[in-house]
């Protein structure tokens, strides 16, 4: 019975390490797909002759600190004043509506066509606001700002040209961050983001494999959006959603890292892990609506394949789940074994599930304009938050498994720029989640093995178990540290 156990948990391990390391080579090999399409960056069209009308959507819902800033950006935006119109699509429940509905008045009263819709019944959260400011929309492009972001004046200029292609159905911009030194908290999310954009993007969209509107910073034709099927609310990432089905429709997509757009990164876990939730949650939703309609499309097989694994690579963090329960148990077990065996089985499978990832992120600051400073110390940091992020979104992923969409609970903001700003003391601050205390369990059992693992001189185990303690511990102690002093707490999302 116990060698059954034994074998059994061993194979259990080498299973998951070995599926994790999969995923792990996917990056590599979409970064060698980047540099072997490097050379087909886009070349900017001329400008047009005529330029089409855009409507600018802002979808808000209670953002007292950052909607003026929002206004204030788009209504500063280098456009054809007569051809360019603003909706603000406001379901705030607080002040936020009265804030907004001065400012645009203020706005309008300058000659900017900008107008303030407010709804009462949040059907459809961020995807029925999009929807019903659709209805009245009178621009054939439409372009999407979140409250975070603050575009440059050129924005529209230098994306519009591109739709002279009569074949592009939207035009993604690059994220940026204006409060990347904030912390490492923020850093670290800012290299997670560098690597989505600058290789995920790029080599998905030159390699004409399917890629995805980000939910911001980005203009659709309103044509693609139509043809879809428009804006649906049956998953919680409506824009994963729509830029499948716009691409299985026929439309193709186009990525610009080279437009840069700066938004506001999540400076308190509670918030972040939020953010995670729901974009993992939504994903693998996504995933159960659209994955059928993938694969019978006549699209190319790497393009079906590179689908499957981004709509359902968020299932790794179950894998994490597995590995964190395993990895010392093997360890134990395995005490004694021909060290060769060890070196050419583990070894190989270990670097392929954390070297690859080492690779990816450390490419990604690489082929920034700007490189982060300091970038190469902060990649353990890295790998522990994806570690760490391993209860949170599993139970995101199980989610996506039920038939409820649930509702869409949006990440706060609070107007931090730089790296300098409080913020314990303001709205909307996220309570802890009960996937907090198992982060903390996980942190005690890594405690224990670590301790473990030095009494027994188990020196070849302490790095990995390290990334994993650091991990669990890290966002165990920021949960129960962010979140003081409490602030009035957000108001309830679920009407609508």
């Amino acid at each position: 019975m116990n060698e059954l156990l034994s074998q059994t948990l061993l194979t259990s391990y080498y299973l998951i390490l070995g599926v994790l390391a999969l995923f792990g080579a996917h990056r590599l090999v979409l970064l060698v797909i980047y540099y072997r399409t490097r050379h087909l960056a886009p070349v900017r069209p001329p400008d047009p002759a005529d330029w089409p009308r855009v409507t600018v959507q802002l979808p808000l819902y209670n953002e007292l600190y950052v909607a003026e800033r929002l206004i204030d950006a788009v209504s500063a935006l280098d456009y054809p004043v007569d051809r360019l119109q603003i909706q603000v699509l406001d379901d705030s429940t607080d002040e936020t509506r009265e804030i907004v509905a001065r400012h645009v008045a203020a706005v309008r009263a300058r000659g900017v066509d900008i107008v303030h819709l407010h709804r009462v019944d949040r059907t459809g959260y961020k995807a029925g606001a999009l929807a019903a400011g659709l209805e009245s929309a009178t621009g054939s492009l439409l372009a999407v700002f979140d409250a975070d972001f603050v575009p440059d004046p050129d924005f529209l200029k230098r994306t519009v040209p591109y739709f002279s292609d009569s074949e592009i159905g939207m035009v993604q911009a690059c994220w940026e961050h204006l409060n990347r030194d904030y912390s490492l908290l923020t850093r670290v999310q800012a290299i997670f983001l560098d690597a989505h954009f600058l290789i995920e993007h790029s080599a998905r969209n030159r390699s004409g494999r399917f890629f995805n509107f980000n939910g911001t910073a980005g203009v659709w034709r309103r044509r693609a959006i139509l043809d879809a099927g428009g804006w649906q609310h049956d998953t919680l990432t409506e824009d994963l959603d729509l830029s499948y089905r716009a691409q299985l429709a026929g439309w193709r997509f186009l990525f610009l890292p080279d437009v840069k757009v700066p938004a506001e990164l999540p400076i308190e876990v509670n918030a972040f892990k939020r953010q995670q939730y729901r974009w993992s949650k939504g994903s693998i939703q996504t995933a159960r609506k659209l994955l059928p309609r993938v694969l019978r499309a006549p699209i190319p097989l790497a393009a079906k394949i590179e689908g499957v694994i981004h709509l359902t690579n968020n299932m790794a963090y179950l894998l994490m789940i597995g590995l964190s329960l395993l990895i010392f148990p093997a360890m134990l077990l395995r005490i004694g074994t021909d060290a060769t065996l060890i070196l050419w089985i583990d070894l190989p499978l270990f670097l392929g599930a954390t070297g690859s990832v080492l690779i990816y992120y450390s490419a990604s600051q690489y082929l920034r304009a700007a490189p982060d400073r300091g970038w190469l110390r902060r990649l353990p940091a890295v790998m522990g938050l994806g570690i760490g992020l391993a209860v949170n979104n599993s139970r995101a992923v199980l989610a996506g498994f039920q038939r409820e969409v649930g509702a869409f609970e949006r990440t706060p903001k609070y107007s931090i720029e730089g790296a300098a700003g409080g913020w314990a003391d303001k709205r909307y601050l996220v309570r802890n989640d009960p996937g907090s205390w198992i982060e903390g369990l996980f942190a005690l059992y890594f405690v224990a093995c670590f301790i473990a693992a030095f009494w027994l001189r188990m020196w070849p185990s302490m790095p990995f178990l390290y990334l994993f303690l650091t991990g669990y511990c890290y966002m165990f102690v920021l949960a129960f540290s962010s979140g003081r002093p409490r602030a009035k707490p957000l108001p309830s999302p679920s009407h609508g």
